[in-house]
């Protein structure tokens, strides 16, 4: 335990330094370090998201409970946190409908900010947060360049991109996502940025399944897209099963007829083999940048690749 100590005390005070110079309240303090320590550890606020990545060990099921609770132990010394603020998850292969599964019913919700907006969190009742960190500074590209477009947010989750696409000044937003409880959490994430009533005018919020959503669009309707599709999903929701290596350059092209000439996508994908097609993709240009896209808090730069491709 006093080498994972170490360890935290060490990146914390590192990583911390940083967050607290770029005004950030929300980032990874530990990426899967130590091999015998298979955690990702993310700070919210005053809260801790701990994720156990499955590996294999030697342990019965009660010495790696005690283990656990060590390690939580730990924790709560480093970050002066008490341990019922610190919410561990263990994080499996994503299959099917998991992310839309509640693994709990605590309603743990809280709020917290990032470059001046403001997020409602949940820590214990989904696989996921509320906000994905790691596309913190993508979220600041749609921003910077959303003043004066109409904005497209595909597979959108809590719909944290389009309230930065709103705050930097998007014409209209156009949310979209299987999940009816996401959109609600959207909804709910434009109320707390002061965007409450401009949700069902300004701001559109979709259930749809993407893949039949994009054949009811017209032609020039968007000139900014984000699509953040998850790897595979077969939704009982969904007319066809999703899976991204096989679908990108048909979901990409068909996003690319509702664009105007010169139109951006942000296309991004946290399958690890994820190759992109690019001689079947109807774009001007396609550039890779998912090393722009990746903070600095994440030492694992393959957490996601992103692409921006011109119309």
């Amino acid at each position: 335990m006093e080498e994972f100590k170490n360890r935290l005390l060490k990146v914390y005070k590192h990583i911390g330094k940083w967050a607290r110079k770029q005004g950030v309240t929300c980032f990874r303090v530990y990426d899967d370090d130590l091999t015998n320590f298979p955690f990702a550890i993310d700070l919210y606020d005053q809260a801790l998201y701990v994720s156990e990545y499955q590996r294999k060990h030697t342990l019965t099921e009660d010495e790696h409970a005690e283990w656990l609770e060590d390690c939580k132990v730990v924790m709560t010394e480093v970050f002066d946190l008490p341990i019922e603020r610190i919410y561990l998850k263990k994080r499996q292969r994503q299959k099917g409908t998991q992310q839309y599964e509640k693994l709990d019913q605590q309603k743990n919700r809280f709020m917290v900010r990032e470059n001046g907006l403001r997020f409602i969190i949940n820590l214990s009742d989904y696989l996921d947060t509320g906000l994905f960190l790691d596309h913190r500074n993508t979220r600041q590209l749609v921003k910077q360049e959303a003043e004066g477009k109409r904005f497209l947010n595909l597979f959108a989750y809590t719909g944290a991109f389009s309230i930065y696409a709103a705050s930097g000044a998007a014409t209209t937003t156009t949310t979209v996502d299987l999940s009816n409880t996401y959109l609600n959490w959207a909804q709910d994430n434009f109320a707390a940025n002061g965007f409450g009533n401009e949700v069902g005018t300004t701001h559109r919020l979709i259930q749809a399944d993407v893949k039949q959503y994009l054949d009811s669009l017209p032609q020039n309707a968007f000139d900014l897209v984000v699509m953040d599709p998850p790897t595979f999903s077969n939704s009982k929701r969904m007319l066809d099963f999703l899976d991204i290596q096989r679908d990108h350059v048909s979901l990409i092209n068909r996003t690319f007829r509702a664009m105007t000439k010169g139109g951006v996508i942000y296309f991004s994908t946290n399958y690890r083999s994820f190759k992109i097609d690019e001689e079947r993709i109807d774009a001007a240009s396609i550039k890779n940048i998912s090393g722009q896209t990746i903070p600095n808090d994440f030492s694992d730069k393959k957490i996601h690749q992103c692409f921006k491709l011109v119309k």
